[in-house]
């Protein structure tokens, strides 16, 4: 490869019955003695928006300091070996949710729209999907929209206002939101494809037990052609695709879906932890693989019933959000909000050990973490929790940026899409881009 300058193609796939397989970024992926960004393995920014329902206990959230990050509050603490690359915003607002807040709260966070009053879906595009348009259209998706579960918010109507905008985050045009994706195995088979309809795929996984099994000769042969540093990371990245498999048919197995069960509690079929977590392993591989660089996703569905006793916690999430000021809920709650940023800086700690060309994919990455809620108990929207997190080179990291009171959420959005690269003048109520940041 280095005399002829061939190499592989970025698009190159391990393809099976009714499988293609894509692969991470490779030494043999880009031409000998070419420089990087002359290449379709340039680096281009991967982002991300993860939310999370019922806000946060701000005392406990907030950071020490101003400009430079002091210590982080409770719930961001596990996020401190990534402090260096982390913006923290105080005094957000987004008065877009006023009136039924369960309803609206997580189809207008990223689009900062109030909706029009009508049964049909009439509110803003989103942030994700303003970065679609510019990051997303050369990738086999566009982009990924996931969550735990919808049962909470996905049945959470309002007379005046409809169902659209309590079970997503993501609107491809403010008449189109887009539904999350909470079945591991159905995530699974839409990045890796298995058989082209329910039929199909039900003989073929009668057949097959493994999605590397249907592959393995095609792996043989891209092995034999490989430097030693590819075939280690070519290697971890098989080695992840069935330890998720594993993972999955472990989780199937003891599925109770077909047993008739009372509504609550919610999510018994599967454990939460292990749920959330598998998640956050597909987003993982969909970016190694290349197969898209922009996703949302719900970590617990809005007015949400599920109860974190792996933690110590077995009140039902949304009731344990209206603590009425008393300590031991607010500890309890802020417990359970300090538990989903583990599970986020574990997702954190997969990206910074993925080489991604010249540099890590947490580097290459912007990713907004937060609530489109601030006090639960209150139903308030300000202020707002919001942190971006990501190495990506135009954010400077390290801040706690105090800004002036009630600056529109939507500002920050609009910086962060500026940053990546993604021209835009205007999102929902901004006011302008933070130079700050």
């Amino acid at each position: 490869m280095f005399v002829t300058k061939k190499h592989l193609t970025r698009r190159t796939v391990l393809r099976g019955v009714g499988t293609a397989l894509a692969l991470p970024l490779l030494d043999a992926m880009i031409p000998a003695r070419t420089a990087l960004a002359q290449t379709a393995a340039n680096p281009t920014p991967h982002l991300g928006f993860i939310y999370f329902p019922h806000g946060a206990v701000m005392s406990r959230w907030t950071p020490t300091g101003e400009g430079k990050i002091g210590e982080f509050g409770d719930i961001l603490k596990p996020l401190d070996k990534y402090k260096a690359m982390t913006t923290v915003f105080s005094n957000t607002d987004n008065q877009a949710p006023l009136g039924p807040v369960h309803a609206l709260s997580p189809g207008t966070w990223l689009s900062c729209v109030h909706p029009a009053m009508s049964q049909e879906a009439h509110g803003g595009t989103t942030a994700d999907q303003i970065a679609v348009r510019h990051i997303g259209q050369d990738t086999p998706l566009p982009s990924l929209e996931v969550a735990t579960d919808n049962r909470g918010g996905g049945g959470f109507c309002d007379r005046d206002y409809g169902c659209s905008y309590a079970g997503t985050i993501s609107f491809r045009t403010p008449t189109t939101p887009l539904p999350m994706e909470i079945d591991p195995r159905k995530l699974f088979t839409r990045l890796f494809g298995q058989g082209d309809n329910a039929a199909e795929r039900a003989r073929m996984s009668k057949q097959y037990t493994s999605l590397l099994d249907m592959v393995g000769q095609e792996v043989g042969d891209l092995q034999r052609g490989l430097g030693p540093s590819d075939k280690a990371m070519l290697s971890d990245y098989l080695e992840s695709v069935r330890e998720i498999e594993r993972r999955i048919q472990k989780m199937e197995a003891r599925d109770l879906s077909h047993v008739p069960m009372p509504d609550a509690p919610a999510a018994g079929a599967r454990p939460f932890d292990e749920h959330i977590n598998l998640m956050f392993d597909l987003v993982t591989l969909a970016f190694q693989a290349n197969m898209t660089r922009v996703f949302t996703f719900m970590m617990a569905a809005e007015v949400s019933g599920q109860t974190y006793n792996h933690i110590g916690v077995p009140d039902a999430f949304h009731p344990l959000s209206h603590h009425n000021n008393e300590q031991a809920k607010m500890d309890r709650l802020a417990k359970v909000q300090t538990y989903h940023t583990q599970v986020f800086a574990k997702f954190l700690d997969k990206l910074a050990k993925m080489q991604d060309g010249d540099g890590t994919m947490l580097e290459h990455s912007l990713l907004l973490y937060g609530s489109n809620m601030s006090n639960s108990n209150a139903h308030s929207h300000y202020p707002l929790p919001t942190a971006i997190v990501g190495g990506w080179k135009a954010i400077k990291g390290g801040q706690h940026l105090v800004l002036p009171e009630h600056t529109p959420l939507a500002n920050v959005l609009l910086t962060m899409l500026d940053r990546a690269g993604i021209p835009q003048d205007k999102i929902g109520d901004s006011t302008g881009k933070l130079t700050e940041v």
